[in-house]
């Protein structure tokens, strides 16, 4: 039963029926940021007996008392049939796009009057494999668990009747957040916006144990556009990885839209006359690229990008404290840059991640000395007011990637 009052100035919204808040909740989540927009996330709600006996046992488990009987469970779950993975740094990577994801749904389920009670997060994602868990864990899904599914947090919500804010004003913001790869005006960015974004949400981003810095001088700003000049062309040179990279590159929108991952060329470069189109998908081919990193092309591509991006007037690094962050971590991670990057969006402020110098470990250990970033990075972008609107990209439809169990 869904009940609906309304407040000036916004609308206040409640769902007492768990099933309808829930696929509403995905249908929000499923906007949040991943690397190729590969969305490596799928979710499971945990309803037959066995699967809400084992969700019981396991957050008993966890500490403080057993769960309470009109508790929904749910489990975040990355799905390895999805990911990328031809560098390690991807690893992380994914964990953290999973974050995001769990974090825009708990906001969403939230504004519907279904809170968050607790959650449970494994720092071994690989050893909650359906087929070697223990026995607690198998009975999360013993008829419906997925080969290729590592379980990340199982989350228990609770129906308080008092929604955390507007629904419709959460979903406008999710949907008004996109990387905006285009022209950024040279701006600055506001000293009450940047104090704004260093605050974290409460939840999964207030535990994130990750720290935040702002590039804005313009001795930091020249340092790492510099660096982007001289090392963004390896990822186009790396053979396995620029060809997973590629297959994520669609031909056009259209395509893009039917497959609902990736990124049309208009999404990378902007609107595009028909020919040079097709000039660049020939030019970005593995194999034509593997005949023109030998003249020089990756780094021209690298000077190409450092142009483009040298007027922004903000950067944003955000690291891990530790050097060796848990799966727990990374989901916590991707939760803090999802509230931060939606603030962003609040703000009118846009961004675009530069994450082609952080996924070679090499590059990456470099970038940190160069500016002097503490712990383990896993986030850099471009921070402005972008010159003109992006297209957003294309998502898969929520029942791709939501099971009952």
């Amino acid at each position: 039963m869904a009940t609906a009052e309304s407040t000036s100035p916004r609308t206040l919204v409640t769902c007492s029926d768990f099933g309808h808040a829930l696929r509403t909740a995905v249908d929000t989540a499923r906007l949040a940021p991943s690397s190729h927009n590969c969305q490596p996330w799928a979710l499971a709600r945990l309803s037959s007996p066995d699967a809400r006996a084992g969700a019981v046992r396991l957050l008993a488990a966890s500490g403080d008392s057993r769960p309470r009987e009109d508790s929904e469970f749910v489990a975040v779950v990355l799905d390895r049939t999805r990911q990328l993975d031809s560098l390690a740094s991807h690893e992380l990577e994914m964990q953290v796009s999973c974050g995001a994801f769990t974090q825009l749904l708990i906001r969403s389920l939230a504004c519907q009057g279904w809170w968050l009670e607790r959650s449970v997060l494994t720092d071994e994602p690989d050893s909650w494999a359906y087929r070697s868990v223990p026995a607690p864990v198998r009975a999360l899904g013993p008829a419906g668990w997925r080969p290729g599914w590592s379980l990340l947090a199982v989350l228990e919500v609770r129906y308080a009747g008092m929604p955390e804010g507007s629904l419709t004003e959460w979903q406008d913001l999710a949907a008004a957040r996109r990387t905006n790869r285009g022209p950024y005006t040279d701006r600055a960015v506001s000293a009450e916006a940047l104090r704004r974004l260093l605050d974290a949400a409460p939840g999964l981003p207030a535990q994130a144990p990750v720290g935040v810095r702002h590039l804005t001088s313009r001795a930091d700003r020249d340092r790492f556009v510099d660096f982007v000049s001289r090392h963004a062309g390896r990822d186009f040179s790396d053979r396995a990885a620029w060809r997973e990279t590629y297959s994520y590159v669609r031909p056009t929108r259209a395509e893009a839209e039917r497959r609902g991952d990736g990124f049309s060329l208009s999404q990378l470069f902007g609107r595009l006359h028909p020919l040079r189109a097709l000039m660049l998908r020939t030019a970005l081919r593995p194999a034509t690229m593997r005949l023109l990193r030998h003249i020089g092309y990756p780094r021209l591509l690298a000077t190409r990008m450092a142009a483009a991006i040298r007027p922004t007037p903000a950067y944003v690094a955000m690291g891990f404290t530790g050097t060796s962050p848990s799966a727990a971590d990374a989901l916590r991670g991707g939760a803090r840059l999802a509230d931060y990057w939606l603030t962003a969006t609040r703000e009118g402020l846009s961004l675009h991640p530069i994450s082609i110098v952080l996924q070679h470990e090499d590059l990456r250990r470099r970038l940190q000395a160069d500016l002097a970033l503490p712990g383990r990075t896993f986030f850099i972008s471009r921070l402005g007011h972008a010159g003109s609107g992006f297209p957003p990209a294309p998502r898969r439809a929520a029942s791709a990637f939501t099971f009952t169990l």
